[in-house]
């Protein structure tokens, strides 16, 4: 299982601050945001514009992830 972390308007979509998906290491940043619209249907809105962290860097969508690295999610902020 890989735990992600959720932020923002990601965490009140979801309802949960963490959300715990299947997880086999080698996949991708591009295949976590598919996995996560999956299972959460709403998310499908921002998840194009999903921030993704991987062990405090943001990440490229082909950058792949281990069950054991520190994942995050958030939409990007704005402000003015």
């Amino acid at each position: 299982m890989l735990q992600v972390k959720l932020f923002a308007k990601a965490r009140e979509v979801v309802g949960s601050p963490v959300a715990e998906v299947h997880w086999t290491d080698g996949q991708t940043v591009l295949q976590l945001k598919r996995v996560l619209v999956e299972k959460h249907p709403d998310l499908q809105p921002m998840i194009s514009r999903l921030l993704v962290a991987v062990n405090n860097d943001y990440a490229a969508d082909d950058a792949p992830i281990k069950t054991s690295d520190e994942v995050a999610c958030f939409p990007p902020v704005s402000g003015g």
